[in-house]
């Protein structure tokens, strides 16, 4: 019982820890970081904020992808808490309370966009440790200036 419990805390500790590297990754424009967070294929789900259906699309294009637009930014702060882990064996799914804060000089005036919400993910244990392969951002409130994050992506262009 004890060896049980022990791997379910490491397991869920490693869980955290690759959630937690999703932020880090995209903070610090670590792409390499962040690619090492999904599987090789994923299916990602931003509907609720892009209005865009989700997509199963290879990890390596999801990370150009986000790294086109978000490094436009001059900074970004993604805070992510109160992780709920689900455990079954080989796969996991997280519920992880999020903030995105997102920062670009211009001459508009509001030179920030904030969302909140949550993300859900499932994540399957690899010899590589534990990799994402369902990201689902569901947005419950935002502030600020949208146009920002195609200005951002228009910068890098």
């Amino acid at each position: 019982m004890v060896e049980k419990n022990l791997q379910w805390l490491i397991d869920r500790t490693d869980i955290v820890d690759t959630i937690n590297k999703y932020a880090t990754g995209i903070d610090l424009r670590d792409w390499e970081l962040y690619r090492s967070i999904f599987a090789d294929e994923a299916e990602f789900d931003f509907s609720t904020f892009e209005g865009q259906p989700p997509s199963v699309m290879k990890a390596d294009d999801w990370v150009a992808q986000v790294r086109s637009v978000l490094s436009g930014f001059d900074s970004t702060q993604h805070v992510l808490t109160n992780h709920v882990v689900e455990i079954d064996g080989d796969r996991a799914t997280t519920t992880v309370y999020m903030k995105a804060e997102h920062f670009l000089a211009n001459k508009l005036g509001d030179n920030s966009i904030a969302l909140g919400g949550y993300y859900n993910h499932a994540l399957t244990r690899t010899a590589d440790g534990w990799k994402i392969t369902k990201c689902k951002l569901t947005v419950t409130w935002n502030r600020g200036n949208r146009q920002l994050f195609h200005m951002a992506a228009t910068a890098n262009t």
